[in-house]
């Protein structure tokens, strides 16, 4: 048992530094001349590095005018790197180079992927690799239809891949110019496909392969079709239910409070209004993409955005935020506790309790983290910039979304170094950076049971 704790700690700390290594030397690679086209800071160089690798989008400086081709090549490669995980690239690496994963390195993945079972976890991991390359190049392909008419073949092919890696591994960074998906926001080639990604790769791997797998029995005619859905794993049904809610509940809030704003969909017709509404939503899911100005949102818009944009997408994919399920999970404890019952109860499944304290925590730590930015930028700005603005910035940074309300070019370097720490919190997990911090309790922690006593709440 001592040594499996040993081994879970060394996995968080493996993480935690791979991380900041791959940040440090992305950002050194992309401060060098050969990957700009005119001088760059270091600080904007490592600022662009860690939101590559946190897969965020937030950006300091124009990708499409500041960076070369080589640079550009960086930034897929960081982008890569961070929708996959470290973990996973190193794995990747080995099974390339046909050098045997060790058992140690099995735990680390199993760790890394919260996957249930040590057996089969570098299988899990090969199709988690095949499966994110397979829908990237889908993405790609569909991306040409739009992007190799306007800009030809080479350069054509060089923007759908690099956009498909992009939008799949929810980082949101363009090479297009300075208004991201803007000029395409009536075109339904570039909407549908980046919608579709955005959705693929922030449901999770773990929801893919149960309906994968579920969708086997049901063609093979092992199972009734009527039982398809009723047989995926409590965890898949929350993620599947959860994002279709929040991505409807987006679309209809955003569709009401910006129909009439001239400087967001107001002059759409009212397809183009919908689809935008419905890009909106989904982008929130911690993508990073936008086709309408973030800065002209109303500000009713941006308060429910920034709620979106905490929630995040589901475990186990490349999305950001404190995850679906753990905001299903909290809402469904809270309406036990009104109902009067026991046990968190949802689908003819009991969530444990060990379930709702970590997910507890999540939000709490990820909460504080938001805050804390939140005012250390308040502090540090100047009076004139709207709350709103900088709640918008903060909520996208800890949730590694990259919307931004035209704001973080213009924060002084103190505000983006915040910035930075809040996006690679929301990276790394909130929870995993509180336990690689945390000492080592005392196992005498584990047994005893002190005295039970009331306090007064509520």
């Amino acid at each position: 048992m001592k040594r499996v704790r040993s081994v879970r700690w060394n996995t968080l700390q493996i993480t935690a530094v791979g991380f900041l290594g791959v940040i440090f030397l992305g950002g050194v690679l992309l401060y060098l001349p050969v990957s700009n086209t005119q001088p760059i800071a270091f600080a904007d160089a490592l600022f662009t590095s860690v939101t590559s690798v946190c897969v965020t989008g937030l950006v300091t400086v124009v990708p499409a005018s500041q960076f070369t081709l080589f640079g550009k090549a960086i930034l897929l490669l960081l982008i890569q790197i961070g929708g996959l995980g470290v973990i996973a690239c190193a794995a990747l690496f080995f099974l390339l180079l046909r050098r045997r994963i060790t058992l140690r390195e099995r735990v680390v993945l199993q760790e890394a992927y919260g996957a249930q079972r040590l057996g089969g976890i570098v299988r899990m991991v090969r199709k988690v690799i095949i499966g994110t390359l397979t829908v990237e190049g889908g993405g790609a392909v569909l991306y040409a239809f739009q992007f190799v008419p306007e800009y030809g073949a080479v350069r054509g092919i060089w923007y759908s891949v690099f956009h498909s890696v992009s939008a799949f591994c929810n980082a949101g960074i363009d090479i297009l110019g300075e208004n991201s998906l803007a000029d395409y926001a009536v075109n339904p080639i570039v909407n549908i496909t980046t919608i579709l990604l955005i959705i693929l790769s922030g449901i999770g791997f773990m929801v893919w392969f149960d309906i994968i797998e579920n969708t086997k029995e049901l063609i093979h005619r092992e199972v009734p079709g009527r039982w398809w859905f009723t047989r995926l794993r409590l965890h898949s049904k929350l993620a599947i239910i959860m994002t279709l809610a929040l991505i409807t509940a987006g679309t209809l809030f955003v569709f009401a409070a910006e129909y009439h704003n001239p400087e967001t969909i107001g002059k759409m017709s009212l397809g183009e209004k919908l689809m935008a509404s419905v890009f909106q939503s989904v982008t929130t899911r911690t993508a990073g993409f936008y086709t309408v100005s973030q800065g002209a949102l109303h500000e009713e818009s941006k308060l429910f955005c920034s709620i979106l944009m905490f929630i995040g997408g589901s475990p186990g994919g490349t999305a950001g935020g404190v995850k679906t399920t753990t905001f299903a999970m909290l809402f469904l404890a809270c309406l036990t506790f009104v109902r009067g019952g026991n046990d968190t109860e949802c689908m003819g499944r009991r969530i444990s309790v060990a379930n709702f304290r970590t997910g507890f925590c999540v939000v709490m730590v990820a909460f504080a983290a938001f805050v804390t930015g939140m005012i250390a930028i308040l502090v540090i700005e100047p009076d004139s910039i709207p709350l709103v603005n900088i709640l918008y910035e903060a909520a996208s940074a800890v949730g590694t979304v990259g919307l931004s309300a035209d704001l973080t070019p213009q924060l002084s370097r103190a505000s983006q170094a915040v910035l930075m720490i809040m996006m690679y919190i929301g990276r790394l997990g909130p929870l995993t950076l509180v336990l690689t911090f945390a000492g080592k309790s005392h196992p005498r922690d584990r047994i005893r049971r002190l005295p039970k006593e009331q306090i007064m709440v509520g």
